[in-house]
């Protein structure tokens, strides 16, 4: 069976790539265990040296991985090269502090011992990750696992192959033993039994809620470690004494960046009534002005959204909520051009319980809400079955804080859009899942905690039992 990758702004299928058969995925699951007994047992300047190298191919061949998640996935080239220096600095951070992060904690206990917890790989850890970020979210994964001496396997989203095999060279160019960082181009339907099997002693994902309750419930029934990384519905609350040119130009940004298809992209604005009219216009006019064309053009603000399927479900729920009675201010309907491109849109007076209200709106959609302060507002940024980041824009940086403090969610910013960074913890609450990755959190979250207790005076405790 093949699996094909195709470009969302033209329609043309750009590669073709044999499927992982039955045999090919028992030989890659046992060439990672049995690499593991050795990548394990590595000592860590060795590791943390080959990540620093893995960062350096990325850099070398930026040119050709931004074009090539471009064509599979529509991102703007200029997001794209950005997306390749992230992960390049992802690994810089764990080749610099994964040692420091792994250190032996020792911990005061009995004056008689000796005791520390120890930080030790647990194996094989399966990687299911989606097609929006397709070197990011792999990296953020791969890089810390790496240098803890896990080994990965990665099942990639199926419209995204060339990525796939392409971060799996990545690690080959930099050096990494053969079965350190395996790609499975396997269909869905394979993930449990990847799960099941005895040799993959933990699995995150990245993608949707209901993605993710289903990894859950399997990793869960053969008790093994999970971390989960979900959907967002983000709120991006303007109050009364909001620097407005910078909340109206980062709104923009947070809400279209990589073609609307973010999870921690901003999607719900929560606008006190004061400044609720001043911000909507020109909000508008923002967003009507970005320009939508090719994404190799470097001109291109937005690209076609990733699937033909993905854009119509898209539609679907604007829709509904128009008929529900939101109103449209801007956009609305599918683009009249090849590719899958859907516009700028932007949706006012959201009636409660319709898809704009609810549910995550994975595109450049922008659900609108007026409330009246600052109270409703933090009601309305909590009002959501989500949790993942959340964004509060005012002068006063005491205020900022203490609002974002009361948002129900793991990421929170003031006077900024939500993004991740490899020096702090990533991961969301709620329906946007548990967990966490990136800095001393990520590193650890699949690592053996292990206590170690060595008694000192192991002779004069044996006289005192006798």
């Amino acid at each position: 069976m093949s699996i094909e990758s195709t470009n969302p702004a033209t329609g043309d299928v750009v590669d073709s790539f044999e499927a992982t058969s039955d045999e090919e995925r028992e030989a890659r699951l046992e060439r990672a265990t049995e690499t593991f007994a050795e990548w394990s047992e590595t000592p860590i300047e060795t590791r943390q040296r080959l990540l620093a190298r893995a960062a350096d191919v990325l850099r070398e061949n930026t040119d050709e991985y931004s074009e090539l998640m471009t064509e599979e996935m529509g991102k703007p080239i200029g997001q794209a090269r950005d997306e390749v220096a992230k992960c390049a600095w992802v690994c810089d951070y764990y080749a610099q502090n994964a040692a420091q992060h792994l250190q032996d904690e020792v911990i005061a206990g009995d004056e008689s011992a000796r005791t520390v917890v120890a930080y030790q790989p647990l194996g094989p850890v399966l990687a299911i990750m989606p097609w929006n970020f397709p070197f990011w979210q792999v990296f953020r994964f791969a890089a810390p696992n790496l240098a803890a001496g896990n080994v990965g396997l990665l099942k990639h989203a199926s419209n995204v192959p060339g990525c796939a095999r392409a971060i799996e060279d990545v690690f080959d160019q930099a050096g990494f033993p053969d079965g350190a960082f395996t790609s499975l181009l396997i269909d869905s339907s394979e993930i449990d039994a990847v799960i099941e099997d005895d040799r993959i002693r933990a699995v995150t994902i990245t993608g949707s809620d209901a993605a993710g309750r289903a990894v859950a419930e399997t990793a869960g029934s053969q008790l093994k470690k999970s971390v989960l990384e979900l959907g967002g519905s983000d709120p991006f609350v303007v109050l009364e004494d909001a620097p407005m040119d910078e909340a109206v130009e980062t709104a923009v940004q947070a809400r279209l960046i990589n073609n609307g298809q973010s999870c921690i992209a901003a999607k719900r604005f929560v606008v006190v009534d004061d400044v609720y009219d001043e911000f909507v216009d020109r909000f508008i006019d923002e967003m009507a002005a970005q320009t939508v064309g090719d994404p190799m053009d470097e001109a291109t603000d937005l690209g076609p959204q990733a699937r033909p399927d993905l854009m119509e479900e898209l539609h679907e729920q604007v829709a509904e909520t128009v008929e529900q009675g939101g109103e449209l201010e801007l956009g609305g309907e599918p683009m009249d051009r090849d590719g899958a491109y859907y516009p700028p849109t932007v949706i006012t007076d959201v009636p409660e319980n319709t898809p704009a209200d609810r549910e995550e709106l994975f595109g450049p959609v922008a659900s609108v809400f007026r409330v009246p302060d600052e109270d409703a507002a933090i009601e309305k940024a909590n009002d959501t079955r989500f949790g993942l980041g959340a964004s509060v824009w005012t002068e006063d940086l005491e205020r900022g804080e203490r609002v974002a403090r009361q948002f129900e969610s793991g990421l929170a910013f003031v006077n900024e859009l939500v993004k991740s960074d490899p020096r702090l913890p990533f991961g969301g609450v709620k329906d946007s899942g548990y967990g966490r990755e990136l800095a001393e959190h990520g590193i650890t979250e699949f690592v053996n905690t292990k206590t170690i207790w060595i008694q000192q005076d192991a002779g004069d405790e044996a006289d005192r039992v006798e």
